[in-house]
């Protein structure tokens, strides 16, 4: 049996707040404010993907992966880098903190094959199955950041926040229809 093993990173290429489609697609959604909307599939559902019900974010990769999105990018294009809903700062924040979180829950440990942006997962793709997934190459308040390193910023945001996860330092709570991360002081 298979069980979960990974996270997919993406960006919903909509606008900065989940619509009904996002949250069929993702596990969990993030607004621009940080807010965490779960999907209506659990990470659980992507163990086994044969029965059709299950969180398709990932062609060719849903198989114990959990689908993580941040809201926003709609109608980005690599030459112009603009966009009405640029990724926020909260929203990467809330996004690392949760990946964080749920490797910790399901013990997975943060590395290069186990938590990948969309677009990792593309390239590492045979040349003929690549679908030209541009989430997440690009971070509005991190312009200098290529997309071949945002992979590995994320990453390492994500060990920071698993730290202070781990030592009580953040607590994830539910506030009315959605989830959100606060910093114990």
């Amino acid at each position: 049996m298979t069980s979960l093993s990974k996270f997919c990173l993406h960006w919903t290429a909509g606008s900065n707040k989940p619509c009904d489609t996002d949250l069929q697609a993702y596990h969990y959604c993030i607004d621009k404010y940080g807010r965490i909307f779960a999907g209506i599939y659990e990470p659980k559902d992507n163990v086994n993907c044969y029965d059709g019900k299950y969180a398709k974010h990932c062609g060719g990769g849903n198989t114990g992966c959990i689908g993580l999105a941040v809201c926003g990018m709609a109608e980005f294009t690599e030459s112009k880098k603009q966009t009405k809903y640029p990724l926020t700062r909260k929203q990467i924040e809330a996004l690392c903190c949760l990946n964080a979180y749920l490797s910790i829950k399901y013990g997975i440990i943060v590395d290069e094959k186990s938590v990948f942006t969309h677009y990792e997962f593309d390239q590492r793709r045979q040349k003929k199955l690549r679908e030209g997934k541009i989430d997440i190459t690009y971070i509005h308040y991190l312009p200098n950041l290529s997309a071949n390193s945002i992979g590995n910023y994320l990453r390492q945001k994500i060990n920071w926040y698993r730290e202070k996860i781990k030592q009580g330092k953040y607590t994830f709570t539910k506030k009315g229809d959605y989830y959100e991360f606060l910093a114990k002081v």
